[in-house]
C-alpha cells in the first residue's frame, strides 16, 4: 500500500457483489401496524468490481446470471486496458473462480499479481465497504416494482461513485485497517 500511496503501484481491490430483488427492511418503530410492499422474486444482479484505493475508481463488470472464470477473466482484461501505469496488484479473497488456473494464467500473461487474503477476513477487503454502502443506499428499505428499477437503482449508486457520492465514500473507503501487534491465541 505504501508504494500504491506513492505512485509507484496500482493497487485494486476485487471481489464480487450479488444484490438480490428482494425486501430488505430496516430498523422501523410503529404504534400501528403497516404494511410494507415487497419485491417478488429472487433475481440476482451480480457486480464484480475491482476498486483502486488511492483514485477511488471502480472498474466493474456486470450481469444477471452468475459470477464465474469468464467473468473475473472480462474484469482482468478490462482492468489491463486502462493503461495503468507501473505494476499492477489485485487483492482477492479466496473464492474458486479467483483461485484457479485460467485465472492466474491470464493475469499473468497480462502482468497483474493476484495478492490473495487470508481465509475469512473481509475486514481486508476495502470493496466490501462499497458493497454495503451500495446496499445501503439502493436497497434497504426500499420497494422497487421491476427487476428493471432495481438494477438501474443500484447502478445509479455506482455511477455516482465519482460525483454524487464522492464526499461520503472519501471518509467510508479510507486506508485505515484495524491491525493488532502481539497476538496471542488461545487453543480451545
Amino acid at each position: 500500500m505504501d508504494e500504491a500511496v506513492a505512485g509507484k503501484r496500482n493497487v485494486l481491490f476485487v471481489d464480487a457483489a450479488h444484490f438480490v430483488f428482494g425486501t430488505f427492511l430496516c430498523s422501523m418503530w410503529s404504534i400501528a401496524r403497516i404494511v410494507v410492499r415487497a419485491a417478488s422474486g429472487r433475481q440476482r444482479f451480480n457486480v464484480l468490481g475491482a476498486w483502486k484505493a488511492c483514485t477511488r475508481e471502480l472498474i466493474s463488470i456486470t450481469n444477471t446470471t452468475v459470477v464465474n472464470t469468464d467473468t473475473m477473466c472480462e474484469l482482468l482484461k478490462a482492468v489491463a486496458s486502462r493503461g495503468l501505469v507501473g505494476p499492477i496488484t489485485l487483492v482477492l479473497d479466496n473464492a474458486r473462480y479467483q483461485r484457479n488456473d485460467i485465472v492466474k494464467g491470464l493475469a499473468k500473461a497480462l502482468g497483474i499479481e493476484l495478492l490473495f487474503l487470508p481465509s475469512y477476513s473481509p475486514n481486508l477487503n476495502l470493496i466490501e465497504r462499497l458493497w454495503r454502502f451500495t446496499k445501503r443506499q439502493a436497497a434497504y428499505g426500499k420497494y422497487y416494482p421491476s427487476f428493471a428499477d432495481f438494477r438501474a437503482a443500484i447502478q445509479n449508486v455506482l455511477e455516482g461513485i465519482p460525483t454524487k457520492h464522492a464526499s461520503d465514500l472519501k471518509s467510508l473507503m479510507t486506508l485505515n485497517f484495524q491491525v493488532f501487534d502481539d497476538v496471542s491465541l488461545l487453543a480451545a
